[in-house]
């Protein structure tokens, strides 16, 4: 799988290319700026981009939009973007297209190496990686703008766990339960809330993204 990075410190921009290169990723090129970024993207065509959030010259959301820019050029080129805080504008910017490919962590998530590559594999393969801080507060916020659907709290945990980008079986694993169970709660979930049914995760995992990012939008 063919990647290419930017981060500018050069401690874990090393860290992350070893890491990566540990479990058999290809580093197509490891950037440390913005113009650096759009040039790999565009010259190189990676299966996957990590980008860190902020990059020179302005250090402001210069990577995130470095990425959004090659996605136009290149739709569904997934991308996997780092952050130092949540910011919930950043993950609605990634959400906008409605498309898979997508992935938003906190970069304490590196240091927990499996955690870390299962994400860059998900969003490499279509599906969506979110940081649990990042559902946390689309879930708080959607549900002060208005209730919930009355889902039952096994059913928001599920539904917290799934907006995180996990499958059924990945569900089912964490919570004790069989994915039978997990796929009636979802069944429930879905009802409850008024959104369309699909057997594709990836549509799943977006649609609920797009019901909670909407709440948060309002509030």
């Amino acid at each position: 799988m063919r990647v290419v990075l930017a981060e500018d410190l050069f401690l874990l921009r090393d860290g992350l290319v070893r890491l990566l290169e540990a479990y058999d990723f290809e580093i197509l090129a490891a950037v440390e700026s913005g113009p650096e970024l759009s040039r790999a993207l565009a010259e190189l065509e990676p299966d996957v981009a990590v980008v860190d959030v902020r990059l020179p010259p302005s250090h402001t959301d210069e990577g995130l939009q470095c990425a959004l820019a090659a996605r136009r050029a290149r739709p569904g080129l997934p991308v996997l973007v780092l952050s130092q805080h949540v910011e919930q504008l950043y993950a609605r910017e990634l959400l906008a297209d409605g498309n898979g490919g997508i992935g938003y962590l906190l970069k304490d998530r590196v240091f927990d190496a499996e955690q870390f590559v299962d994400a860059v594999r998900r969003v490499a393969g279509g599906g969506t990686a979110m940081d649990p801080q990042v559902i946390s507060q689309l879930l708080t916020r959607r549900s002060q703008d208005r209730p919930m659907g009355g889902l039952t709290p096994r059913e928001l945990e599920v539904m917290e766990l799934m907006a995180q980008g996990r499958s059924n079986a990945a569900i089912a694993a964490q919570l004790g339960v069989t994915e039978r169970a997990v796929a009636k709660h979802t069944s429930n979930i879905f009802a409850k809330l008024g959104l369309p049914v699909s057997d594709d995760d990836n549509r799943r995992v977006l649609a609920v993204l797009a019901y909670l990012d909407r709440g948060a939008g309002q509030g």
